[in-house]
Parts: structure tokens; C-alpha cells; sequence
């Protein structure tokens, strides 16, 4: 397993630099494999949608749809995966911010009953509290 970052998967989706794209290309399409996969961590998916919506304007349909390729990918492993599809949807649904509903989902798989926040906004979202 090979471990990606998130400029990596920046510059594969965005295809918006003529070194780097074809290179992160070649490896997500052709030298990744379903027995030597690419592995995207926690931190990494959730930089990865927060660069596509600051940098480069992305819509939230847009990037839940990008998360979703990547959950779908058979050359990749998404740490955490379930807590990621659960952020996506959120996301997608325009219900919340990705990184506050992975935060949620997360808080959730380790047992947390609730989450305290002041982000009037996660508050929105189940499984958020008002410190």
C-alpha cells in the first residue's frame, strides 16, 4: 500500500498542472492495483475537500461527488471509510460542511454520545452539542 496526499489527489482530480497531473494519473490509473493500493488517510480527504471548495471554488455537489469516485475506486483503501461515505452525503445533501460531519461520524465510531462545538453551523448537524 502507498500512502497519497493530498496534492496528489488535488492535482488528479483537477488535471490543472502539466507536470504534476499526468503524473498523479499514472499512478492512481496505472501503477496503483487492488493488491497494492493507494491509501488516503483521514487528514488527507478532508484537505482534499477543503482545497476544492477554497482554491478552486468547487461546489458541495461537486466535491461529494469527487469523494465518491474515490470511495469507488478499487485502487484505492479510504481510511475510514464508512464515517467518509456518511460526511459525502451529508455534503451532498447541502446539510453541513464535509470536515463537521466527518468530525461527527468519527466522534460517533469511537463512542462519543455527542460532539461540543461553538459552530453554530455543526450544531446543525446530529450528534453536535453547544459548549
Amino acid at each position: 500500500m502507498i500512502g497519497l496526499d493530498t496534492n496528489v489527489l488535488v492535482r488528479y482530480v483537477t488535471q490543472d498542472d502539466l507536470v504534476q497531473s499526468p503524473k498523479a494519473t499514472a499512478w492512481i490509473e496505472r501503477r496503483l492495483t487492488p493488491d497494492n493500493p493507494g491509501f488516503i488517510s483521514i487528514g488527507a480527504i478532508a484537505e482534499t475537500a477543503w482545497v476544492l471548495e477554497r482554491t478552486y471554488g468547487l461546489s458541495d455537489q461537486a466535491i461529494a461527488g469527487v469523494i465518491e469516485r474515490l470511495l469507488q475506486a478499487d485502487v484505492l483503501v479510504v481510511e475510514d471509510e464508512q464515517q467518509v461515505f456518511t460526511a459525502m452525503i451529508t455534503l451532498r445533501e447541502s446539510l453541513g460542511s464535509f470536515a463537521d460531519a466527518l468530525i461527527a461520524a468519527l466522534g460517533a465510531k469511537a463512542g462519543c454520545s455527542n460532539t461540543l462545538t461553538f459552530d453554530q453551523k455543526a450544531l446543525r448537524l446530529p450528534g453536535f452539542t453547544p459548549a
